[in-house]
């Protein structure tokens, strides 16, 4: 990672997020195909707050939720980021732990960019950072997160599904996922 936090891939450059991703986040995030598992679209203030937390948190400690940009440097396609079990629902077990979410734009869906972003995201949750698991949650009904946890090596951990009031009943359970650090290898 570099200094000011950001991360590169082969195709992507992942920036800590700033207050002018404001408008491109209400036109292409705050939609209703990107936010269909996610409990739907956003009032404008309730993106600027989340901007702001995601702002005030990404260098404190906190969560860390990167912006996703094509190598270009000019075109925003999503956010990746590593966030903390928050939700009331989710067993005892989850709560606090780590866990890896993306979102893309609906117009760079299919091309391979969540996948780059996480696979980024997690070298630096178990390099720099150090974790030893990263989980990962999605409604039952999220086919293409679902085939992304399979791809990037995710186990399925049907013990700790919920159901999570705070989503529809299209969008329960809630299937929890957890990934483990990649082992060490001895090089003697």
């Amino acid at each position: 990672m570099g200094e000011d936090g950001t991360l590169t891939t082969a195709r992507l450059i992942l920036r800590p997020p700033v207050e002018s991703d404001l408008p491109w986040l209400l036109a292409a995030m705050n939609t209703e195909a990107v936010l269909r598992h996610l409990a739907g679209v956003r009032t404008r203030s309730e993106v600027e707050q989340s901007l702001a937390a995601d702002i005030a948190a990404f260098h404190t400690g906190g969560h860390q939720r990167w912006t996703v940009w094509l190598r270009d440097g000019e075109t925003r396609i999503g956010r990746c980021g590593l966030f903390h079990v928050r939700s009331p629902a989710a067993p005892p077990a989850l709560q606090g732990q780590r866990e890896i979410g993306w979102t893309f734009a609906e117009s760079h869906w299919g091309k391979g960019y969540a996948t780059e972003a996480a696979r980024a995201v997690l070298g630096h949750a178990f390099g720099p950072l150090g974790l030893r698991r990263v989980w990962s949650q999605a409604s039952d009904s999220n086919v293409a997160s679902t085939r992304m946890m399979h791809r990037l090596g995710f186990t399925f951990r049907p013990e700790l599904g919920y159901a999570d009031p705070d989503y529809p009943p299209e969008d329960n359970p809630t299937t929890v996922w957890s990934l483990d650090a990649p082992a060490e290898t001895d090089h003697a």
